[in-house]
């Protein structure tokens, strides 16, 4: 038997002989979401509803997740602090303008705590992003703010003096504006290496976030932490929800599986695999 077929084989036991023991577990690690988009005119998987989104926070509220803030992430991964029970940190990626018209008031309906990852160039500048006077807004209710770099180009691809610029640039200016000290990062569509991660270190980042599906544990590199990708536009978004906050490594391993038959040629195969 091919390996691929094999492994395929193995995912097709594991999902029917330990889905539900995974599923009603307890997840390890600090689940660290990922949304973009919360509208109801766009759709696409980086768009959740305003409903699904308001569901998606009734649903952590009832089962005892608490948010937290970013530096409150990373003090206790540098051992300096403590979390509640269940901990969770919201995050956003880009800087939408309906993060603040439509995200907003539901997670201060929940008393919610999030950080929004800005491309520092598009503030104020295109009508779909956040604009500095909803920023200043969002800060006093206690949003926090990161770089999503400073045009949104992917860090891997630049020259090194291109990617000082991105880094350094978006933070200094994030900083000026906002009067607070900008200590996270989110990598631009999720790529780095480790020049990339050794320049983010350099230019005065605490921590950076991919968006490789993960919960981020204790002894985690900082400047490669995961994230839980949350998509919208899906008939099941509510169930994908649910199975990434439950089983969150089986969600992992499921989808680089699918990946791998993709890039084998096996997407017929692929497409047979329950996506979480």
């Amino acid at each position: 038997m091919k390996p691929i077929l094999l492994r395929l084989c193995i995912a097709v036991l594991i999902i029917f002989g330990f889905a539900m023991l995974a599923f009603y577990s307890k997840p390890s690690g600090i689940p660290v979401l990922n949304y973009h988009q919360i509208n109801d005119v766009d759709e696409n998987l980086l768009t959740v509803s305003t409903s699904e989104f308001e569901t998606q926070m009734a649903w952590l509220e009832e089962n005892g997740y608490q948010t937290i803030t970013v530096s409150e992430l990373l003090d206790f991964l540098d051992g300096k602090g403590s979390l509640p029970e269940r901990p969770v940190l919201i995050t956003f990626d880009d800087g939408y303008i309906d993060n603040y018209q439509c995200a907003f008031p539901i997670l201060k309906k929940h008393n919610m705590k999030a950080c929004i990852f800005l491309i520092s160039e598009y503030v104020s500048l295109y009508p779909n992003y956040l604009t500095w006077e909803q920023l200043s807004e969002m800060q006093s209710s206690g949003i926090e703010f990161g770089s999503h770099t400073v045009d949104h180009n992917v860090l891997t691809e630049l020259s090194p003096n291109s990617v000082n610029h991105e880094l350094a640039d978006s933070k200094d200016l994030l900083e000026k504006r906002l009067k607070r000290r900008i200590e996270v990062l989110a990598y631009p569509c999720g790529f780095t290496n480790e020049y990339i991660k050794s320049r983010v270190n350099a230019s005065g980042y605490r921590a950076a976030f991919t968006v490789n599906l993960g919960n981020v544990h204790t002894g985690d590199d900082l400047y490669a932490l995961n994230r839980v990708p949350i998509f919208g536009a899906l008939p099941h978004t509510m169930f994908r929800f649910e199975g990434r906050m439950r089983c969150p490594r089986l969600a992992a391993w499921l989808e680089n599986l699918q990946k791998d038959l993709i890039r084998s040629g096996h997407t017929g195969l692929a497409e047979l695999l329950p996506a979480l």
